[in-house]
């Protein structure tokens, strides 16, 4: 076994208790519901563990991709649940599989088996407890591949410290920078401050990429996806990284859609114009930031709305 799964194990262990009392009395996320979510639902709506769909993913940023895919697992529920969400069937209907541990465990596993690059977590934070435990048996039966934490950003800074050691990639949302953007997309005024806080925390983690064979296997990706009418936010976000975190990779996305309810919302009822794209992009040249840049009007196939569930 490699010592750095070795080191992984010693710390899963050590903190195992903390997160499974997080979760009793639930603080995992911003929205500190207090319930004992191994017998009520908070906000995320959703007790159990469960996964919509997990496959080898080939839509996302080229070093978690490779030439093989990122092994992805998407977790059932949110705890942010935006009213644009291109997953809302499983983020928030809840639409998935319910299961345990251990074969959550073997799913990690069969992926590392089709050769994805990594284990790629997608909205994990609800689950933090259950995810642990299936890492857990997965190293002892041979998972050596990078764990993706692949986040909305909507995290409690506590909870981010305490994952230090286990998660290799942080591949984090910056979806908004002031709380009426927040307010209009998500029903939440608060998130600008946690997101940024919690960024910080994630970047003095893993401040440093690591790369190996062209494949990113230690490092921090800073996600935007572009809303229409909202240029003027993605700017603000895009200076901030380059004051506050300046060697995280970052990737503009310009696949959004009215999907879900948006299209009720004059200001998201459609997707962003050739112009408002050329803006950012101008933005991210000019201020020299690394990382990558979507294409305008991407394949909508992307889209969650899309995937099929197991």
């Amino acid at each position: 076994m490699f010592q750095r799964n070795k080191d992984k194990i010693y710390k899963i262990k050590k903190r195992l208790d903390y997160f499974l009392a997080q979760w009793r009395n639930c603080q995992l996320c911003p929205r500190k519901c207090g319930v004992d979510r191994s017998k009520e639902v908070g906000f995320c709506q959703i007790k159990n563990l469960s996964v919509y769909t997990a496959f080898i993913h080939r839509g996302e940023e080229p070093p978690l991709v490779g030439k093989n895919g990122s092994g992805a697992i998407f977790f059932s529920g949110c705890n942010l649940r935006c009213i644009y969400c291109q997953n809302f069937k499983f983020s928030h209907l809840c639409q998935g599989k319910i299961m345990n541990e251990h074969q959550l465990a073997s799913l990690m596993l069969k992926l590392q088996a089709q050769g994805a690059e990594n284990i790629n977590l997608v909205t994990p934070t609800h689950f933090l407890p259950q995810i642990i435990k299936a890492l857990l048996i997965a190293y002892h039966q041979g998972l050596n591949i990078p764990i993706v934490y692949n986040s909305s950003g909507y995290e409690r800074t506590e909870i981010i410290k305490a994952l230090e050691g286990m998660v290799d990639i942080y591949l984090v949302d910056m979806k908004y920078f002031t709380s009426s953007a927040s307010w209009l997309g998500s029903h939440t005024k608060d998130y600008p401050f946690y997101n940024r806080r919690a960024v910080k925390a994630m970047y003095q983690q893993i401040d440093i990429p690591f790369w190996e064979d062209g494949l990113l296997k230690r490092g921090i990706i800073i996600r935007h996806l572009l809303l229409p009418t909202m240029v003027k936010e993605a700017k603000r976000i895009l200076w901030w990284i380059k004051e506050n975190t300046p060697k995280a990779y970052i990737s503009i996305m310009f696949q959004y859609r009215p999907y879900f309810k948006a299209s009720s919302v004059p200001r998201l009822n459609r997707p962003p114009n050739y112009e408002e794209y050329l803006e950012v992009k101008k933005l991210v040249e000019e201020i020299e930031l690394e990382g990558w840049i979507q294409e305008f009007n991407p394949p909508e196939e992307l889209a969650g709305v899309y995937f099929n569930p197991f």
